[in-house]
């Protein structure tokens, strides 16, 4: 295996030209910001930073564009990137200033340079989940956010940790500030002196002239950053590849389970990731976002009935396409079962999107038709195995096969409940479930969903609360009934952030309310709306816990009544 040293500056032109293309065994881009602003800073202080991996190769392959605008070129195909996608994306994205492809949207990778940071190493690392949700958090006028959150850097106490960082993620306040350089612009721009002219460094004399240019020098140089670049021989056949692609994965387990078995899919099906991807695109459309992993999962579920990635491998290539045929079918199913009987509108309402593979696969054995009694059971089943996070308390393929087998084996949908049972307990939600529980929890859900069988609406526009609302204006958001800038300093964060301190309105309706108690706003509504409009969202009318000073029974009664609510809409779907 041949060894050939490359800088980054060579590696996006290529990326650029089209002379690097992506096999059909590689996942899509996943990176977020965090990770891109990690990797800057690793450069920029010359840390390793792993190797490169290519194939060369004469033969006609299945081959997919990388994430970045890519020029058409003679080469593509001949040099197939196996590891290093997720960096190259990255560099090339930021270099070049150009936006990254996502799930069918373009998305800029902004990433702000310090010229006054500090010598040495930053302050801390943060490292950030790849996961949000469509349940925004609310955006009170105060500017006050979560701690971790880069975008509220006009709080003092952020204000100080952030000028201990070289690089972060983008944001309107930081952006503003003129020791902060968009990195973009940096590589854009050959010359400083338009970068040093906004810093308000004017004249040589400036002792900031020499420091800001040294850096301005230095982030550049990321350009010349030498990687190594590893050639696979061209003799090698496609398989093979696959085979080193999955290990050299599995070694650094930089992939997911769901990535190295579509390496082995892909490697022995060709074009079994297109057919992937355009049902993807098809359930985006119309229904839900899919992770291409559930849809790999799916399809072994439904090949090999259990949900295990291991025996893949030595799966015939025929069952695997019997058993993606199946999946669809369940799928599509799932999916609409999910929308319309359980009023799940969106996947993020969904503690896992694992839900919808038993949902599939007793559609399947039902041939599509579930009685009356069943799809009340099914209905039951998913409100409390999501609400309590089924999926999330153990090893979740052990859990899944569990149920996979009840089902296999004949079982129903009233069987799956007693795992549950077993698993926690209980099935009733009781007023200490929602202690110290943020909107990361799963109960969280399930309150949305009972308030919206309320008839729960935003209390200014009318609307009934719902996740496909059309418009920024009128997107359901979390608000924090006690605004947190009141409440700072006297609670801490699991008492400002509990579930119960939460209601869903819109964008529009949050800037409105601004930082007020309820005290001052809750009369305005009940005289727009009547008390139906407080009442439909689990709010005490006990006006005498609206003040700062009785939060603490505010959160006890309302935990009492969003205790009742959601074990209502539970017994309600057995019925």
């Amino acid at each position: 295996m041949k060894k050939v040293d490359i800088s980054v500056k060579d590696l996006v032109a290529m990326v650029e030209q089209g002379e690097l293309r992506l096999p059909e065994i590689q996942r899509r881009y996943v990176w977020r910001a965090p990770r891109v602003r990690d990797l800057l800073d690793s450069l920029y202080r010359g840390y390793p930073s792993g190797t490169i991996l290519v194939w060369e190769t004469d033969q006609e392959m299945p081959v997919q564009d990388m994430a970045v605008p890519q020029r058409s070129s003679p080469f593509a195909g001949h040099k197939l990137l196996l590891d290093g996608q997720q960096r190259l994306t990255s560099l090339s994205a930021v270099l070049r200033g150009e936006p990254v492809q996502v799930r069918g949207r373009k998305r800029p990778i902004d990433i702000l340079f310090n010229l006054d940071h500090p010598e040495g190493l930053d302050e801390f690392t943060e490292v950030s989940g790849d996961e949000e949700s469509l349940l925004n958090n609310d955006e009170e006028s105060d500017g006050t956010e979560s701690p971790d959150d880069e975008d509220s850097a006009d709080t003092p106490d952020l204000q100080e940790r952030l000028r201990q960082r070289t690089f972060v993620v983008a944001s309107r306040a930081l952006a503003q500030q003129p020791n902060w350089v968009p990195v973009s612009q940096v590589f854009r721009e050959e010359g400083d002196a338009a970068i040093l002219k906004r810093a308000g460094v004017t004249n040589f004399d400036d002792p900031r002239f020499v420091k800001y240019s040294d850096r301005l020098r230095r982030l550049r140089k990321i350009r010349d950053y030498p990687y190594v670049m590893q050639l696979l021989e061209r003799d090698l056949n496609y398989e093979e590849v696959a085979e080193i692609f999955v290990r050299v994965n599995s070694l650094g387990m930089k992939l997911r389970g769901s990535d190295l078995a579509l390496a082995q899919i892909t490697s022995r099906w060709q074009d079994s990731l297109r057919l992937l991807e355009e049902f993807q695109e098809e359930c985006e459309e119309s229904w839900f976002t899919l992770d291409i992993g559930l849809l790999v999962r799916a399809m072994v579920v439904f090949a090999t009935k259990q949900s295990r990635f291991r025996t893949v491998a030595t799966t015939p290539i025929g069952k695997l396409q019997d058993g993606w045929k199946s999946a669809k079918e369940g799928l599509r199913f799932a999916i609409n079962f999910l929308k319309s009987n359980a009023d799940v509108e969106d996947e993020s309402l969904l503690s896992t999107s694992l839900f919808l593979v038993p949902i599939a696969f007793l559609s399947q054995l039902r041939s599509g038709r579930l009685s009356l009694q069943e799809e009340r059971e099914l209905l039951h089943w998913l409100l409390v195995a999501n609400a309590r996070g089924h999926y999330s308390r153990g090893s979740t393929e052990s859990l899944l096969d569990a149920d996979l087998a009840i089902l296999h084996r004949g079982g129903g949908a009233k069987d799956l409940i007693e795992p549950v049972k077993a698993q926690f307990g209980r099935l009733q939600i009781e007023p200490s479930d929602f202690e110290g529980r943020n909107p990361r929890s799963p109960l969280f859900s399930l309150v949305f969903l009972a308030l919206k069988a309320r008839a729960a609406k935003d209390w200014h526009s009318g609307l009934a609360i719902s996740l496909t609302h059309q418009g920024k204006l009128h997107f359901i958001q979390y608000h924090h009934i006690f605004p947190r800038s009141l409440l700072k300093g006297d609670y801490n964060k699991a008492e400002v952030n509990e579930i119960a301190n939460m209601a869903f309105i819109s964008g529009q309706t949050n800037r409105r309310l601004s930082n007020k108690e309820p005290a001052a706003y809750f009369p305005e509504i009940i005289k727009s709306r009547g008390e139906d409009a407080l009442r439909s969202q689990g709010i005490p009318m006990d006006e005498k816990l609206w003040t700062l000073d009785r939060y603490p029974d505010f959160l006890a009664a309302r935990r009492d009544i969003l205790t009742k609510l959601v074990n209502q809409h539970i017994e309600s779907a057995a019925r």
